[in-house]
């Protein structure tokens, strides 16, 4: 049966000039300088390469013809003030960006839906907070205020208090999650995200000059299994 099956994909292949997109093969990569750890069927790679102090080069790549190409680069690029940590051992409100290679999975911001994008998407609206409490079920989560399950009349200067998301609409015209602590662990950070330059260093996430992630918003495809990879 399985002989026979492979023979009737063979035939269309030879009918229909149909051909499966090419696959990033490679566990592990290294791309300007940053490992990437791989998943099956990545073909999209954001590198993040630590130049001096809080700035970093971040480059989209795209795997095609057997090989990873560079789309496009921006120089300008910000990580945390706190500096670069190992992932596990990140704590929250340290201003420090995690090390390692995470998923690109979703994204928000400040305008409606373009039709261009592929990644989920959810635009900003009032009492919209990335919950940071932890305390909360739905710490590390988008979160509005009046869903409640969460802290979100606590003062800025509270460990467990929530980032309200339409304080920061230079930085998050639009926004992409990083998938750093999807599991939840209390205290280790919530809210990193890929976003839009602000005057000077983040407070652990990554962001780049607002023509990038404009750019990156059109391009990064779910279907493509995007990554983004932070190195030193």
């Amino acid at each position: 049966m399985k002989t026979r099956m492979l023979a009737l994909i063979a035939l269309l292949v030879a009918l229909t000039g149909f051909s499966a997109p090419s696959e990033a093969v490679a566990s592990t990569v290294r791309l300007d300088g940053v490992t990437v750890h791989l998943k099956d069927g990545t073909r999209q790679v954001v590198t993040v390469n630590r130049t001096d102090g809080h700035h970093a080069r971040v480059t989209l790549w795209g795997y095609s013809d057997g090989r990873w190409q560079q789309r496009m680069q921006a120089t300008d690029g910000r990580i945390g003030y706190g500096g670069l940590v190992v992932a596990r051992h990140r704590r929250q409100g340290t201003g420090t960006t995690p090390l390692g290679t995470f998923g690109l999975p979703s994204a928000f911001g400040m305008h409606a839906r373009d039709a261009a994008w592929a990644l989920p998407y959810r635009q900003v609206r009032r009492g919209d907070f990335w919950v940071e409490d932890n305390g909360s079920r739905y710490y590390n989560r988008f979160r509005n205020q009046s869903q409640g399950g969460f802290r979100w009349w606590l003062p800025s200067s509270d460990p467990n208090a929530s980032e309200r998301l339409t304080d920061y609409r230079t930085q998050y015209e639009w926004s992409i999650l990083v998938g750093f602590n999807r599991g939840q662990v209390r205290h280790r950070g919530a809210g990193i995200f890929l976003h839009v330059n602000g005057s000077g260093a983040t407070a652990g996430c990554v962001s780049a000059p607002r023509w990038f992630i404009k750019r990156l918003m059109a391009r990064l495809d779910p279907a493509y299994r995007p990554l983004i990879a932070i190195g030193r």
